[in-house]
C-alpha cells in the first residue's frame, strides 16, 4: 500500500506528520511517496494552504495536523479491505 504525503521545507507541521507516518509505519506496511509541492505548480495551487496532507488511493485522509490515531484507523481500514 502507497500513502502520498504532500510537504514543503521549513514546514513544522510537516516535519511532525512525518514523524507519526514513520510511527504508524511501524505497526502496519505501506510506502510513502513524499511529494514536495513546490516542485509543481499544481501541487502547489491545489495543496499550498493544506498542508501536510495524507492522501491514500486519490483520497485526502487527513491534512494540516495529522493525528496518528486517525490516520492508523484509516490505513487499517484500507488494508483490512485490501485483505
Amino acid at each position: 500500500m502507497e500513502v502520498v504525503f504532500y510537504t514543503r521545507l521549513n514546514c513544522s507541521l510537516c516535519d511532525e506528520a512525518k514523524r507519526i507516518l514513520t510511527l504508524v509505519q511501524e505497526d502496519i506496511p505501506f510506502t510513502i511517496d513524499e511529494r514536495n509541492i513546490d516542485d509543481r505548480d499544481d501541487w502547489t495551487e491545489k495543496y499550498g494552504l493544506m498542508i501536510p496532507v495524507v492522501e491514500i488511493d486519490g483520497e485526502v485522509v487527513q491534512y494540516g495536523k495529522v493525528e496518528y490515531v486517525t490516520l492508523s484507523k484509516r490505513l487499517q481500514k484500507k488494508l483490512d479491505f485490501i485483505s
